[in-house]
């Protein structure tokens, strides 16, 4: 379970996030969206503690996140974070592993059980092949996986993505998600693709400027009004005939200046 209360955040004397509850109950799928340089991120870096909160309170599964040490919020929640870079290179099993280190003490080797977990988890995400290879000679899809990899090997129940699928081809971004979705986690993730959103989040908060503009199940949410009136963009929404899912048009401006 994740809740914010009240949560705001100030940088550089400027209120990026203002007042901001929101709740995601254990196995939901909750999404974050918003237009550019709405807060969506900066509010979970907040959660994931990259920043800290100017006022209000965190709580993770009942615990104050202030309460909490690094290694124990680790232990809570993991991260997927739509940039990841390293100073060296490592192969990819030594990065999936880095996810057992919440769980261990200082210098403890990694044993038997954690190269279960970590097998496993590269497994999930449909990396086996690749275990050997070097991180940095993957693609941008195939390291975004390993990453939730790593995330995964923290066996954590909740799980926050930070705008994971920006810059991956839709067929990564499926496929991250698809995995995502079939844990059964607790999720809390930050989307650009209102389509997305719609297929994959069970609720989903909407921010502008800072705030919680509207919250609620996708089709309360991505409704042609709401559309136009927070992104500033004309478009059709209706439900695919074959999936059932919410389907969003954008009307592009050369198409009004045609008619």
């Amino acid at each position: 379970m994740i809740e914010t209360n009240n949560i705001g955040v100030t940088l550089s004397k400027k209120r990026i996030v203002d007042q901001i509850c929101i709740h995601v109950d254990e196995g939901e799928f909750v999404g974050v969206i918003g237009p550019n340089g709405s807060g969506k991120s900066t509010l979970l870096k907040t959660i994931y503690r990259i920043l800290k909160p100017t006022d209000g309170s965190i709580v993770i599964n009942n615990r104050n996140l202030r309460d909490l040490s690094l290694r124990e919020s680790a232990v809570q929640t993991s991260v997927v974070a739509q940039h990841n870079h390293y100073n060296f290179d490592f192969k990819v099993k030594d990065i999936v592993m880095m996810g057992r280190s919440p769980h261990k003490k200082a210098m403890e080797m990694d044993n038997e059980e954690d190269h279960r977990i970590v097998k496993d988890a590269i497994n999930k995400v449909d990396m086996t092949s690749f275990t050997d290879r070097d991180f940095y000679t993957l693609s941008g899809g195939e390291q975004q996986r390993i990453i939730l990899a790593r995330a995964l090997a923290q066996q954590t129940k909740c799980l926050i993505l930070d705008e994971p699928t920006n810059h991956l081809d839709i067929k990564y971004q499926l496929q991250l998600l698809d995995v995502v979705k079939g844990l059964n986690l607790t999720v809390l993730c930050a989307l650009h693709d209102l389509n997305l959103a719609a297929a994959y989040c069970d609720r989903l908060y909407l921010m502008k400027e800072g705030r919680i503009f509207t919250s609620g199940k996708p089709e309360e949410i991505l409704t042609e009004e709401i559309i136009r009136e927070v992104y500033g963009v004309d478009v059709t929404v209706e439900k695919h005939k074959k999936t059932g899912l919410l389907n969003i048009v954008y009307h592009p401006a050369f198409i009004k200046k045609r008619d």
